[in-house]
């Protein structure tokens, strides 16, 4: 892995690297980590370089900070202003990362930090169903609203995390180079990927279980097409075996009423439908979603409302399209489908084998798959901690695509 020449910019690769690693643990020190990278890359007067989503994602921005001044209430809009700022997160890494080889030991301290969380996780899966053996309730009832977090605040945020480091992971172990000591190193891979795989599931986020499911599929298929016959088994393994996850898998087709989000996430729909036939060029407002969710209800809805979280959409698409209108939402599709574009476009140019470019493009790919199918059913890109470890993702995947002076990639492990 090369190392950045001069003080100030090794120092803000120090502090992007830190930041980087820190969003698994907690926002505010991954934040004022990134801040200060941000401060160290303009005292050393490096120009800010940018992945060529630039473009889409300043018109996002645009289309966000107009929405806000149209917004009857811009106020309420600010903290979505502030995320804004999350963004930097390419540019730091873009500017300061040398090379492909320092994204490799990025992602792998990621591993381990993710398989450390997923032990406790674990865990607190325990202490859940003792709690609920205690209180002499049905467990699945008692679990829905009480799932595992990690070290994060909430399930759906350790789960978006953990979906985006599993599938990483796994890109990792079928793509990256082994190196001279690949197999003691592929042992500990495997060992966080069982760890991962398992919180994944005793999490029950049915909305990540499909973009695991999207953003594997892609990796299976392009590492051995074979494998991806193994996917209905996996599942129907998982659906014949009782217990939660059972549970959690027949409640997609047949849900418990007040339990189960089914309901609750119909209705948001079809709110999220009539404000943005209301409001389809600049939106209703910044996080004017919740302020108005009752004025936008459809006509049939049941009263009183099905138990559930009402303050978004429960849709990341027609919740840009809703809050920010459907010019912008189109900014971001335009993002992701070009991102998509670009790391296929370099797959294609690259020599057979494994590498670590492989690895970092398959990964990219498949993360932006797994938020964009996750994303049908959860405003998962408006959750800071998820969209900066994408970010970091999609940041690390364009670095093949960059050269940067005297750096160059390395097959090393």
């Amino acid at each position: 892995m090369a190392i950045p020449s001069g003080k100030l910019l090794r120092s803000a690769f120090i502090c992007t690297f830190a930041s980087a690693i820190l969003i698994l643990i907690g926002i505010t020190p991954s934040q004022w980590a990134l801040w200060i990278s941000l401060a160290l890359l303009a005292a050393a007067r490096v120009r800010p370089r940018m992945p060529r989503i630039w473009l889409p994602l300043a018109c996002f921005i645009a289309g966000t900070v107009l929405s806000l001044a149209l917004s009857p209430e811009p106020l309420h809009g600010l903290p979505q202003i502030k995320k804004l700022l999350v963004f930097t997160m390419l540019a730091a890494i873009y500017t300061s990362f040398p090379d492909a080889a320092a994204a490799r030991r990025l992602f792998q301290c990621w591993f381990v930090i993710a398989a450390a969380d997923s032990c406790l996780a674990a865990w607190q899966f325990v202490e859940r169903m003792r709690q609920a053996q205690a209180l002499h309730v049905p467990f699945y009832r008692f679990y829905v609203d009480q799932r595992i977090t990690g070290t994060m605040s909430h399930w759906m945020t350790f789960a978006g995390q953990e979906m985006v480091v599993f599938l990483m992971l796994t890109a990792f172990l079928l793509f990256a180079p082994h190196g001279a000591s690949g197999r003691r190193w592929q042992a500990l891979w495997l060992a966080c990927a069982g760890l991962m795989a398992v919180a994944l599931l005793l999490n029950e986020t049915r909305t990540v279980w499909l973009g695991v499911a999207g953003g594997g599929l892609w990796l299976l298929w392009w590492w051995k097409r074979w494998t991806v016959l193994a996917a209905p088994a996996v599942v129907a393994a998982l659906w014949l075996a009782p217990g939660p996850v059972h549970d959690r898998l027949a409640s997609i087709f047949n849900p418990r009423q007040n339990v189960d989000s089914n309901e609750f996430r119909r209705i948001a729909r079809g709110t999220g439908l009539r404000m943005i036939a209301a409001h389809p060029v600049f939106g209703i407002g910044l996080d004017q979603t919740k302020y108005h969710f009752l004025d936008y209800l459809p006509p049939d809805t049941p009263r009183p409302l099905p138990p559930g979280f009402y303050q978004h959409l429960h849709n990341v698409y027609l919740q840009y399209a809703a809050e920010r209108g459907i010019p912008t939402l189109l900014m971001m599709l335009w993002l992701l489908g070009r991102s998509l574009r670009d790391f296929w476009r370099a797959l294609r140019k690259l020599p057979a084998g494994r590498s670590l470019e492989r690895f970092l493009l398959h990964g990219g790919i498949a993360t932006v798959i797994g938020i964009m199918l996750a994303g049908l059913y959860e405003v998962n890109l408006g959750d800071t901690e998820v969209l900066t470890a994408f970010l970091i993702v999609v940041a690390c995947a364009y670095l093949p695509m960059r050269v940067a002076p005297g750096a160059t990639t390395s097959a090393a492990p």
